[in-house]
């Protein structure tokens, strides 16, 4: 039986943090799908028990025990900051996916959809389709007016998800020639602390475009080069750029996941960029782990540890120095905020999303219960596991409706799609959107940006 060797050695790496991983049972409580089907195949200790099996030869990676349990994981990586031991669950989980994926080939709406996204003009095109539904209302009219039978609900769900990656109606929509000049941010800004005067960038910044967000959150793309340059940085275009290979990786597909990653590290290289502005949680843990991803390719190992170093969330780079981000005009708006898995738990940024919102004076943030806990979207698990991404979903569209919130501010796409197109469902006014869309809405109308 072959065995995919980043397995082998990860899982060795490991070794010595395994075996009281598996008997101290502390990640079963944060473990959303061990919480609801209570089996203990479907915990991280039990999944690391399966990889061990794997690689000791008594279990084979075909099998329906592993693959079905290493594909039921969300991936979420709530297991992490739990466990004494500190075992990397999320590389594990992706040799796994690796080993499972060459074992036994995913179905075909799976690699239907990885294709795409690795394919620049398919992708393009199916953007471009989506986005005529969207705009349309077709996607929005179907999800409210499909008939309400299970056989439909993945469909349903799925045109909720599309209405919700729309810019919000509370919301202005912007245009993209609203961001050509900018006032100097830091002229007279007593909120910045400086005196007036030009000065210098404070640095050189290319900003991710990404699959999703460039197909179908462009609002979200060009509010974060916006707030960006609002806040003293000079953002440059970066040309040939590609997906992050965040899916393909989360699928097990890591050849092209680290196609995808080569196709950065020289795009962003060739921009000559001091730091990697990123506005989707899903992407920026996948960015700063590529010198794990390329770590047997000596052609890249550097240059992919380099790109990692200079990778940052947009909320982060906001946050970083001591005034943190600029102050804009007040929004009377109740907003609660759902932490992104791979922000939270993968990147360990808690606070710095929170942050862009606190800058927003008026703005009143209420608590949302289980804020950390993954909202069932986890890339494409809403689309493979239907029940169980809308079961863990559904738990999170009651939280926040249980806010009384107008608004959920959560910064990741998926996040988005998921939790909106729940609250599509439920027929609720309140809408998901990415934090630096608020703060944008605040800056302009604090008049921060020409033309308006």
């Amino acid at each position: 039986m072959s065995v995919d060797r980043d397995l082998t050695v990860a899982l060795r790496a490991q070794e010595d943090r395994l075996q009281p991983c598996v008997h101290c049972g502390f990640c079963l409580p944060a473990c959303p799908t061990y919480v609801r089907l209570g089996d203990e195949n479907d915990s991280p200790r039990g999944r690391l028990h399966l990889m061990r099996a794997v690689v000791e030869g008594r279990l084979d990676a075909g099998s329906s025990a592993f693959q079905m349990h290493i594909d039921r994981c969300l991936g979420c990586r709530a297991c992490e900051p739990v466990c004494p031991s500190g075992v990397e669950y999320g590389v594990l989980l992706e040799s796994a996916r690796a080993v499972a994926y060459r074992a036994k080939r995913p179905p075909a709406s799976v690699r239907i959809l990885l294709s795409v996204f690795f394919h620049r003009s398919r992708l393009r095109w199916s953007m471009a389709l989506a986005r005529l539904v969207r705009g349309l209302g077709i996607a929005g009219l179907l999800a409210r007016f499909l008939p309400k039978v299970r056989s439909l609900h993945p469909v349903r769900f799925g045109l909720a998800m599309l209405a919700a990656s729309s810019a919000s109606s509370l919301l202005r929509v912007r245009s993209a020639t609203a961001a050509k000049a900018l006032p100097d941010s830091r002229e007279g800004d007593g909120e910045s602390g400086e005196t007036g005067g030009e000065s210098p960038p404070r640095g050189r910044v290319g900003v991710l475009a990404g699959c999703v967000q460039a197909g179908l959150f462009k609002h979200v793309n060009l509010a974060t080069e916006r707030v960006l340059q609002a806040n003293g940085y000079e953002v440059v275009p970066v040309v040939g750029q590609a997906c992050c290979g965040a899916l393909h990786a989360h699928a097990g597909d890591l050849k092209r996941a680290r196609e995808l990653a080569r196709q950065n590290i020289e795009a962003f290289a060739a921009a000559e960029v001091d730091v990697i502005a990123v506005n989707a949680a899903g992407c920026g843990s996948a960015m700063k782990e590529y010198g794990h991803l390329l770590s047997h390719d000596f052609a890249y190992i550097g240059s992919a540890g380099d790109l990692a170093s200079k990778t940052r969330d947009v909320s982060e780079l906001l946050v970083d120095g001591a005034s943190g981000p600029r102050a804009g005009a007040p929004l009377s708006l109740r907003v609660t905020y759902d932490a992104a898995c791979h922000l939270c738990h993968a990147q360990k940024l808690r606070d710095e999303p929170k942050a862009l919102l606190h800058a927003i004076p008026e703005l009143d943030l209420v608590p949302l219960p289980g804020e950390e806990e993954c909202c069932g979207g986890a890339g494409i698990y809403g689309m493979t596991h239907p029940e169980l991404g809308g079961s863990i979903g559904s738990d999170k569209v009651a939280a926040v409706l249980g806010t009384g919130a107008s608004v959920v501010a959560t910064a990741n796409p998926g996040c988005i799609m998921q939790i909106g197109g729940g609250l599509l469902l439920e027929g609720s006014r309140t809408r998901a959107r990415h934090p630096i869309e608020l703060l944008d809405e605040s800056y302009r109308r604090a008049g921060f940006y020409d033309g308006e």
